[in-house]
């Protein structure tokens, strides 16, 4: 459906989370720089005018996808399973990869779009690139967290181990290993047996 620029539709319930919505499955799935906001348009059924008066400009609304991409992501569903799936801490920092398998199993597995982003804006100065990055700590935060409470010594050094485990098996999957998750949850099995 073609939007034409109207003063009505912004006023209509839900603009800005059509906007949002359009604009968090077209960057997860194909990138950031590769979606214009032609297509965004034309997914969320929005006027340009009503785009731009909820979002200054597209560096905006892909920081707004990635703060989003936190809640959903991280926080809603990466972290929520892991803490549904077990209660010991050492078995939370494991459980991540049996939440990864299952993910790397989908016909639609998008990648990680903070890792996505920060590929894609190399310049570490850039708004994005800092965004993508401090939404990967907050990952670090979460782990490190964990192994504290397993009473992991030093803690965020641990957490930066896991992490790594955590990226390289997202990338594999990427490339097509549908079992990097498991392989990952293998190292990550030999990481924690060394803290005991």
């Amino acid at each position: 459906m073609a939007a034409t620029d109207t003063e009505g539709d912004s006023a209509a319930p839900g603009a800005r989370e059509r906007i949002l919505d359009a604009s968090y499955h077209l960057f997860s799935r194909q990138g950031v720089q590769a979606v214009g906001i032609d297509a965004i348009i034309t997914r969320s059924g929005v006027a340009r005018q009503t785009l731009y008066r909820h979002f200054d400009s597209k560096q905006d609304l892909v920081l707004a996808f990635l703060e989003r991409r936190e809640e959903l992501w991280t926080k809603g569903w990466l972290q929520a399973e892991v803490q549904r799936r077990a209660s010991d801490p050492r078995e939370r920092l494991l459980a991540i990869f049996d939440v990864f398998g299952e993910w790397f199993q989908l016909d639609d597995y998008e990648g990680c779009s903070f890792i996505n982003v920060i590929l894609e804006m190399p310049d570490r100065a850039d708004p994005i690139h800092r965004a993508g990055t401090a939404y990967l700590a907050g990952i670090r935060n979460f782990l490190e967290g964990l192994a504290r409470a397993a009473g992991i010594a030093d803690a965020e050094a641990f957490a930066r181990k896991w992490h790594i485990l955590m990226k390289g098996s997202i990338i594999a999957a990427a490339e097509g290993d549908r079992a990097a998750a498991v392989r990952a949850q293998e190292m990550g099995r030999a990481v924690l047996a060394e803290q005991a």
